[in-house]
């Protein structure tokens, strides 16, 4: 049984998430202790007993420790059954966090599946759908299986409420090279609200127009949900290359002015398009998992995060292999298979 450290490396949930998709995958057990050890509230939150309920689900597995707040648990993979699931995380907890649990042994497991997952699609801490569904699915249909999503209903926090569809039709991972992102084909800047005042998207806006100056004008937008969706804001920054894709959230929340949060956004989208890099630092955690899987291949990223080398460390332990990332001389990082 493979023994992990919850507080070691970024010491969050995504240790747990990474854990139970490669016990699946290999059909290793494994137990971890000091779950969330980094984090003010340890333990299992909703969003994470979720996601240990979807693995135990599909792949008929049997867990000890399993409730919300728990620090440890001992999780014992059986075999994956592709098929129909639904998923509810309760709250605003991400659906996106769910998915990233059982997307990889679904791809894997030999006929399609179709998931719905209930619970938040934009909130702070997880990726938003955008961002899943453009940023990360772009380049895992690129590597062989192919995977669809929608949106239904959107889920902000503290409400939730979200649903998202997911369709899967599986197939071998092939490696592929995620060097070079290509030449930039458009911009857009989205700021979405539901139940809240109008100018509040009116002030993302603007703040992010006066750093971004160099985006034309219709590349600013307001889209205004329907209110029963809400309260809830989310301001998107999307760049698509040739060959990727990259979305920079910033989400509303009370004490963070509108201008702070779009200006913040805007400044880490002007610092992703000042590098070479394929992957900005989120697509990159995502990346790891999906190419360790198809066992090579390689992608250049930014300055990689504490989350990025949490994942490599817990893919080593399971599958032996080790990932590197070596610095260029253009600042960008190499990520690859030693």
């Amino acid at each position: 049984m493979i023994i992990i450290d919850g507080a070691e490396g970024e010491g969050g949930g995504q240790v747990v998430r990474n854990a139970l998709a490669l016990s699946l995958v290999t059909g290793q057990p494994f137990r971890i202790s000091n779950i969330r050890g980094g984090r003010d509230k340890p333990g299992l939150m909703r969003q994470h007993l979720t996601a240990v309920e979807a693995a135990l689900t599909i792949g008929g597995a049997v867990c000890e420790g399993a409730s919300v707040g728990s620090t440890e648990i001992a999780f014992t993979p059986g075999r994956v059954a592709p098929g129909e699931y639904q998923f509810a995380v309760g709250t605003a907890g991400s659906t996106s966090l769910v998915l990233q649990t059982v997307l990889m042994p679904l791809l894997l497991a030999g006929e399609p599946s179709r998931l719905v997952l209930e619970g938040g699609t934009h909130n702070m801490m997880a990726p938003p759908f955008d961002f899943i569904e453009r940023a990360f699915l772009s380049v895992i249909n690129r590597m062989g299986p192919q995977v669809s999503a929608r949106l239904t209903r959107h889920g902000f926090f503290p409400r939730g409420g979200g649903q998202i569809e997911v369709d899967i039709v599986p197939g071998k991972l092939s490696p592929i090279e995620c060097i070079d992102r290509g030449p930039l084909q458009s911009v857009s800047a989205t700021a979405m609200f539901a139940a809240l005042p109008f100018d509040i998207a009116e002030r993302e806006i603007k703040a992010a127009r006066a750093i971004l100056s160099d985006w034309p004008e219709n590349a600013f937008a307001v889209r205004q949900l329907p209110e029963e969706q809400g309260p809830g804001n989310a301001f998107l920054l999307e760049a698509v290359f040739e060959n990727g894709c990259e979305i920079v959230t910033g989400f509303g929340k009370l004490g963070v002015s509108a201008e702070s949060l779009a200006k913040t956004a805007a400044q880490r989208m002007a610092g992703f398009l000042a590098s070479d890099a394929f992957a900005g630092p989120y697509v990159a955690d995502q990346l790891l998992l999906p190419f360790a899987l198809a066992g090579g291949g390689s992608f250049t990223t930014v300055k990689p995060s504490q989350h990025a080398r949490t994942a490599a460390d817990v893919i080593e332990r399971f599958t032996g292999q080790r990932w590197v990332f070596d610095q260029q001389p253009n600042g960008s990082h190499l990520v690859r298979r030693a």
